[in-house]
């Protein structure tokens, strides 16, 4: 039989979060998590496929992932300014190559997501 709950750890690796991460949300009630005997929290199986990303690029190791609409694409050479809109009360802006945006069909209002990793951010569509 297939285990029903995951470890704290276990469930924040399964989620691509910190461990921090996981005990923020359970504080905040964004999871909802139970107690062993030893008082650790421990996640079910369900609520990890709950709030896990929808399926993508599996080998992409982002976690800051904002979707949005695109607000304007300015070319210049070879570079690309992306604007995006997103839905929590920020925007995102990325310098890509003007080959990703072409190759992507990036314009101003579609759907596009900017993700964030270290001091890059990359456009998906």
């Amino acid at each position: 039989m297939p285990r029903q709950t995951l470890s704290a750890a276990e469930a924040a690796r399964s989620l691509g979060i910190s461990i921090d991460t996981l005990r923020r949300w359970d504080r905040d009630g964004k999871i909802t998590v139970e107690r062993d005997t030893a008082n650790r929290r421990v996640v079910s199986v369900a609520e990890v496929e709950r709030l896990r990303a929808p399926q993508g690029d599996e080998t992409l190791s982002a976690r800051n992932r904002f979707r949005g609409v695109v607000r304007s694409v300015e070319l210049d050479g070879l570079l690309a300014r992306v604007e995006i809109d997103v839905t929590e009360p920020s925007r995102v802006v990325a310098i890509v190559t003007r080959e990703s945006v072409e190759e992507l069909g990036l314009k101003p209002g579609m759907s596009a997501a900017g993700i964030v990793k270290s001091t890059s951010v990359m456009v998906e569509r």
